[in-house]
């Protein structure tokens, strides 16, 4: 079977794509057939073996994939051959509070292999159904950019009908942020530098909509559209120290859901200001296989579909992490093998 390893070169172009015997199962463990696998930034800082996201030569990258059970071990239970899964990106957080121990083994990154190959096995225990009227190139989209969107508005944020969200950007958790706080009956802001993008988020029923190019102090329309009360949620993707600029516009007792860091790994923050406004800062992880569960019913009872910019297949993944890095697509780029 084929497969992609990051070498010592650590750089997109550096990837090696190898050929692999097909693995021997334990008791428990489950052959996946991959039939798709979506690309987050995540994925960029493993290859480019970036701080702690750097891991052994060898590595087999990605975190997100979905396709089909193919074989069983004798003592498999929990699903079947031709059942439609996807891989937990924590594959040992299945329920309860996130521990230093259930956060170890990310698929893809510094300790255990991902999903970027043909045929992958996992224990039972780290996949999960995922709901049937999706494409495997949708279901791929879900264990990343969808758990940590739903973990930070449903499962943490607690919005409800009326709730405002601020979501900046159109990533792909940023687009999934805008379907579930639309399920929620949410009001939406977005925040955005392309004018086409925010078009295309128009076409998804966002009505607030801010170019932060073209409206540096964006922070004022943020209040003026909320009346000067703020929005009750942020889903806080650049990091840093825009932080203050959230903080500036976050309503008394708000969340702010720090999840990018496409601004930088730290920053100078207003801590007075946490205080006084009595603002809740979370970071947000994706999420655990309870979630995921609870996050699939809602999909299905509510026929979301994710969205995704472009698919490419599987020869063509470099030509796919380089779109990634560029940063310019609106929704989830996908590889189909």
């Amino acid at each position: 079977m084929k497969t992609y390893q990051i070498t010592e070169g650590y750089s997109i172009a550096s990837l090696a794509l190898i050929e692999k015997d097909y693995p021997k199962l334990q008791p428990h463990e489950v052959l996946v057939k991959i039939h798709a696998a979506s690309l987050n930034y995540r994925d960029l800082l493993v290859i480019k073996g970036v701080a702690d996201w750097k891991p052994p030569v060898g590595r087999i990258p990605l975190s997100d994939g979905a396709g089909t059970v193919v074989e069983t071990g004798r003592e498999v239970t929990t699903v079947t051959k031709t059942d439609k899964v996807a891989g937990l990106f924590l594959p040992k957080w299945i329920s309860g509070k996130l521990t230093a121990d259930k956060k170890f083994y990310s698929l893809g990154g510094r300790i255990k292999d991902g999903l970027l190959q043909e045929y992958a096995v996992f224990h039972e225990s780290e996949l999960i159904r995922v709901p049937a009227f999706l494409s495997h190139e949708e279901a791929a989209t879900l264990p990343c950019a969808a758990l940590t969107a739903w973990h930070a508005l449903i499962e943490k944020g607690g919005i409800r009908a009326g709730s405002t969200v601020l979501i900046q950007g159109t990533g792909g958790v940023s687009l999934f942020a805008i379907q579930f706080a639309q399920m929620a009956g949410a009001e939406v802001i977005l925040l955005s530098g392309s004018e086409e993008k925010l078009a295309l988020a128009k076409q998804l029923g966002v009505s607030h909509l801010i170019n932060y190019k073209q409206i540096p102090d964006w922070e004022k329309d943020v209040m003026q559209i909320t009346n000067g009360i703020g929005v009750d949620h942020v889903v806080e993707v650049v990091g840093g120290s825009h932080i203050n600029k959230s903080m500036d516009v976050i309503a008394l007792d708000g969340t702010i859901s720090v999840i990018g860091l496409i601004g930088g790994l730290s920053g100078d923050i207003n801590t007075s200001k946490i205080m006084t406004k009595q603002i809740k800062l979370q970071g947000i992880e994706t999420g655990s296989k309870e979630m995921f569960d609870r996050m699939n019913k809602a999909i299905a009872i509510n026929k979301l579909h994710p969205v995704i910019n472009k698919l490419y297949s599987f020869e063509e993944t470099k030509e796919a992490l380089f779109s990634l890095e560029q940063g310019s697509h609106f929704g989830k780029i996908c590889l189909t093998f």
